[in-house]
């Protein structure tokens, strides 16, 4: 029997949506990972008599294990080594200024202002901003044991185990997360051609996108590293190369309305498995025979993937990826410290930031409060930009401590202090990694009874910490929902209307250049995939914003119609770009022009203002013509938009 909520009692969508856990497999490696390196410190302290020494070097393995998040080892160098740098110069600052009042207070603000605005350039930047911020709260706001250096030492140490421990299986496994990720994306094209013509279409797109990004991410990432021709990156960028036709293809397909032969979605299967175990030579596909212009597409995309993903030595001439080639990472460093230094929303988070930061070493100056640090720590993670929207994770931060709280006055009270904090952290520690896909408000139920721990190490106050943590997560969950949220009114609106307008925007420019004659095929493939990233973040912006309480969520609720509007319309282009050259009519160019023309006016609509408003082109055109199914999808957009 299904349990139904009494009238009155049943809980809103947004509140729903923030406790719900996500799906995510459990990686088993990274949770032994974190068992080795968060309580082997701790053991070795403990075992030479400084404890206090081994749960600073845990602490710093606790924010590697944080940042142990890459598939690829090149990206783990990044992921974690680089963040550890800055955790140590925020440990140092933070050490200098301890004791001292007021300079404590300025500094530690400063290096929040620093920490925001370089927490915009990017995901390593981001965590990299964290550690920076959160080690100089935990240096201003603890009495760290041995000298200055020591500290900054010690929690460095703690994080590069981690990075060595993701390393040890580098020399044997060297290459096989970018091959087994582009073969995942062969595996995510074979569930979309087996969806073709079915409900399950729009999902299945949506995680070929996701899994296309993924791969080409790692992939460029793992190139940027060398500078000549590595045949193995040659390779797997042809083979993701060679999976765009299949992914254009797909769409023709689906327009027909029907599923595909079981034979099709079958050989996409084959290849991926080829892709996978990195084998060459002919495949046997076993394709039916095609009987109409988008079975051929699907069908010579299939078998031009399989002679690419089959060849040892693919020619070397288009093996750039779709997206262009990736500058130098010196190049790159250079362009995001620019931006960073003049750009408005770098400066307008960083001050956001800086203004929770300081709010709350005031609070602590003025009123005391015992091991204040953890306000400020709750502050820096409730506020991060790229984490989620700051109203849900201040209500997460707050259920999550509350349940780690929990689990830590049971360590503390039952579990002696001693050798036994070594087996319970061996048990603790892979939760974090284990918890923290599910969602914010899990992994901050797995990090504190951790932290807790670890600071009773440093302190020995046991369950006195229990009620004092408490009061400081949820002080430090109400300044950041009020300096944070409340008072800027930018963060109760809802981004998807105006990015979804440039998303149309570019669409019509896409049209343009897939029926003006534009011979550069590679040119109409890297707009597409932009288009579909760009749609892809913007879905996940709409998942943020329905976490939102009214009205923000509800009005984020309105566009979704929309968001799916717009990818069937890129579907529907590459759908028609895909007839075309499988034989099918050109579309006159006044055609064109007026199917550019309605997206622009649609573009201009949503611009105007949160509200879905009426745009009023003339849809009509040939009825036998390549683009009559992009027009159709132009009217349903126009007419979610124009509700009235």
């Amino acid at each position: 029997m299904s349990r139904e909520f009494p009238i009155g009692l049943t809980p809103p969508d947004w509140l729903v949506r923030n406790l719900q856990p996500q799906k995510a497999s459990v990686n088993r490696a990274a949770a032994a990972r974190a068992c080795v390196a968060l309580s082997l410190p701790l053991a070795v302290g403990i075992a030479t008599g400084r404890a206090d020494y081994g749960a600073l070097a845990s602490m710093g393995a606790l924010s590697g294990v944080i940042g142990d998040t890459a598939d690829a080892y090149r990206m783990r160098i990044l992921n974690i080594a680089v963040p550890q740098l800055f955790g140590a110069v925020g440990v140092t600052v933070g050490a200098l200024v301890f004791g001292h009042g007021w300079t404590a207070v300025v500094a530690v603000t400063a290096v929040a202002l620093i920490s925001g605005m370089i927490s915009t350039i990017g995901a390593v930047a981001s965590v990299s901003g964290l550690l920076l911020l959160l080690n100089c709260v935990i240096g201003a706001g603890l009495p760290l044991p041995g000298p200055w250096w020591l500290a900054p030492l010690l929690m460095s140490g703690g994080g590069l185990l981690v990075l060595l421990l993701a390393l040890v299986a580098w020399p044997l496994r060297s290459g096989v997360p970018e091959r087994d990720a582009v073969a995942s994306t062969y595996r995510t094209v074979a569930d979309l051609l087996a969806a073709s013509g079915t409900a399950a279409y729009e999902d299945a797109r949506f995680a070929v996108t996701q899994s296309l990004n993924q791969s080409y991410d790692l992939v460029l990432a793992r190139r940027a590293f060398h500078h000549g021709r590595s045949p193995d990156l040659v390779r797997l960028l042809a083979q993701l190369n060679a999976v765009t036709p299949i992914i254009e293809a797909a769409p023709a397909a689906h327009q027909q309305g029907e599923p595909l032969p079981a034979e099709i979605p079958e050989a996409a299967g084959r290849l991926a498995d080829a892709v996978a175990a990195g084998r060459s030579g002919p495949l046997e596909l076993r394709l039916p025979e095609p009987t109409n212009e988008a079975a051929r597409a699907v069908d010579h995309a299939l078998r031009h993937a399989a002679d690419v993903a089959t060849d040892q030595a693919p020619d070397r001439a288009p093996s750039d990826d779709r997206l262009g080639r990736p500058v130098a990472l010196r190049v790159r460093a250079g362009r995001a410290a620019r931006e960073v230094v003049l750009s408005a929303a770098s400066w307008r988070y960083g001050l956001r930031l800086a203004l929770c930061i300081g709010l709350g070493q005031v609070l602590v100056s003025i009123v005391p409060v015992p091991r204040s640090y953890w306000i400020a720590l709750t502050i820096t993670f409730v506020m991060k930009p790229d984490f989620g929207s700051v109203f849900s994770r201040a209500l997460l931060r707050a259920l999550g401590t509350v349940a780690g709280l929990v689990v830590a006055a049971a360590v503390l009270t039952v579990v002696p202090r001693g050798w036994w904090d070594v087996a319970v952290m061996m048990l603790l520690a892979p939760l974090v990694p284990a918890l923290t896909p599910r969602g914010y408000g899990y992994q901050t139920a797995a990090i504190t009874p951790v932290i807790l721990l670890l600071s009773d190490t440093l302190n020995h106050q046991g369950t006195g910490l229990i009620v004092p943590r408490l009061m400081d997560s949820l002080i430090g969950c109400a300044i950041a929902l009020v300096a944070g949220y409340l008072l800027w009114p930018e963060s109760w609106h809802t981004r998807v209307g105006d990015r979804l307008a440039d998303a149309v925007t570019d669409t019509a420019t896409y049209v343009e250049r897939a029926f003006g004659g534009d011979p550069d095929h590679a040119d109409r493939a890297r707009r597409r995939r932009r288009l579909y990233r760009d749609l892809s973040a913007i879905r996940t912006e709409f998942q943020r914003a329905l976490t939102e309480p009214p009205p923000t969520g509800r009005r984020a609720a309105a566009w979704w119609p929309l968001v799916v509007a717009v990818e069937r319309i890129v579907d529907a282009t590459t759908a028609a770009r895909v007839r075309v050259r499988q034989g099918a009519a050109e579309p006159s160019a006044a055609e064109v022009s007026h199917v550019v023309l309605q997206l622009r006016e649609l573009s201009a609509g949503l611009r105007e203002t949160e509200v879905l408003v009426a745009v009023r082109t003339d849809l009509t055109g040939p009825p036998d013509s390549v683009l009559e199914p992009l027009r159709q999808e132009v009217a349903a957009a126009r007419a979610i938009a124009s509700p009235h």
